[in-house]
Formats: C-alpha cells, sequence, structure tokens
C-alpha cells in the first residue's frame, strides 16, 4: 500500500500529495454527512461511484471547454487532480424550487423556476455556510468582481450543459453545488471548476416518478441510497464491472 503525505481531509474526500509538483491524488471516502456535519453515517460503494460519476462528468466539461482541476482517474476510489487556490464559495445553480430555497420563500417542491437562479456561500461548517452577496465576496477579498464574472459565465454553461446530458438519460437536475479555484501557471491564473460533480452535491429527481436520485435519500431517511448512486452511474453507462468493490486507502504518512 503507498505511502502519501496527506494535505486535507474533508466530510466526503482525502487530499495527498500528488506524484509530480502542482498534482494532488483526490481519494473518495464512504461516508456521508448532512445539514453542514450534524448527520453523519456511511454510504458502501459511495466514494467508488462517486470517483466515476465526476470523473465522467469532469471529462465531459472539459470536451465543451470548461476548465477543470481533473487530469485523470488512478483507480477505484482515486483521481490525480491539478492543485489549485479553492475560492472559499459553493455556488449553487437552481432550476427548481427543493430544500433550503423552498423553505425559505414557500415554494412547494418541484416548482419551475422562471429562471434558473445563481446563489453564492461562504465556505465555513463552523458558520453553518452563510449566504452571500456579491458585495461580501468582493469587500472580503474572497473574489474579484472579474472572478465572479467569469465564476457566473461557467456555472451557467456547466447549467446548460448537464441540463441537457441528464434530460437525455431521463435525469432532472434539480440543482447542484460546485466550487472553483484559481490555477496558477507562472504569472497567469485561471478560475477551474474544482471538487466534485456527483449525487452528493447535485439533486436528481426521475424525470417520470420524481424519485429522488441523490444525497437527497440520507439526509431524509428515504432508504435506496447505494441504490440511488447506482443507478445514476447505470444510466450514465459509467457502472463499475460487478458493481462498486471496496478498495483501502493509502496509507497516511505522518
Amino acid at each position: 500500500m503507498a505511502r502519501r503525505r496527506q494535505i486535507y481531509e474533508g466530510k466526503a474526500k482525502v487530499l495527498f500529495e500528488g506524484p509530480e509538483p502542482g498534482t494532488l491524488v483526490q481519494y473518495f471516502k464512504d461516508d456521508a454527512t448532512a445539514f453542514n456535519n450534524k448527520k453523519k453515517g456511511t454510504i458502501t460503494g459511495k466514494g467508488v461511484l462517486n470517483n466515476r460519476i465526476s470523473e465522467y462528468l469532469m471529462t465531459r466539461l472539459g470536451e465543451i471547454g470548461i476548465p477543470t482541476h481533473f487530469v485523470r482517474r488512478l483507480n477505484m476510489r482515486e483521481q490525480l487532480v491539478r492543485e489549485v487556490e479553492i475560492i472559499p464559495l459553493e455556488v449553487v445553480i437552481r432550476n427548481v424550487a427543493a430544500g433550503s430555497l423552498s423553505k425559505r420563500f414557500g415554494l412547494s417542491e418541484g416548482t419551475a423556476l422562471p429562471r434558473s437562479i445563481v446563489e453564492y456561500y461562504f465556505k465555513s461548517d463552523a458558520l453553518d455556510d452563510p449566504m452571500v452577496s456579491e458585495e461580501h465576496i468582493t469587500a472580503f477579498g474572497w473574489a474579484t468582481i472579474q472572478d465572479l464574472d467569469e465564476i457566473m459565465s461557467l456555472a451557467l454553461r456547466i447549467n446548460d450543459f448537464l441540463t441537457g446530458l441528464f434530460l437525455g438519460i431521463g435525469i432532472r437536475l434539480v440543482d447542484f453545488k460546485i466550487e472553483f479555484g484559481r490555477l496558477y501557471n507562472g504569472d497567469e491564473m485561471q478560475i477551474v471548476l474544482a471538487d466534485e460533480i456527483s449525487p452528493d452535491s447535485c439533486r436528481l429527481w426521475d424525470m417520470v416518478t420524481n424519485e429522488k436520485m441523490d444525497k437527497d435519500r440520507f439526509r431524509r431517511d428515504l432508504g435506496g441510497v447505494e441504490e440511488a448512486y447506482q443507478e445514476v452511474a447505470r444510466r450514465l453507462g459509467i457502472m463499475p464491472e460487478g458493481g462498486p468493490r471496496d478498495m483501502k486507502g493509502p496509507a497516511v504518512m505522518q
């Protein structure tokens, strides 16, 4: 088992030092959390499935010119990514009323929105990821107006593409969360899509039945969580042969 220096551990992933300067190895865990880490559990095989799903979606987005941190998948649970400076914002794109948006505005879940809505949240578990405005973001120096223009443009392009992709396999993309980072190459900086795109970070409903096919099944104790993630992978045509298999992570170098 390889021994690597651990850089960071989050709720769903671990980042290790990569094999080359400027790279990291992103390891996907089976750990599941909800409500800003207040609810915790395990979804068997989730890490394997999210690795494959995120690889597929990042690759497809790269093909239409969306810059990402993704380099390649290494094995069942790991992928090689470029090291970026994460912008401390969660960017949420909403197409259909659900979750906190329904609660805030008294909208019935499933109500189609007049247009896609983009929201920003400050990445802080301790503060429960508060919603922030562009004024907050620029005042506190998390991103510039130019950065936000680029983030908004990329977010809407990503939404358009993923909405169509999922529609083609009978899934409604209700909403999703993405993160961005700054990739430096000498004196040049580029904003790129980072983190992951998976049923952990998307609300996905079956087009016909409105059956939830994402982490809401875990949040709301609906059961069938593993099966929902597997069905998304199956429809995308990337279900690992023989189903998601377990794989031990690398030993951590102290």
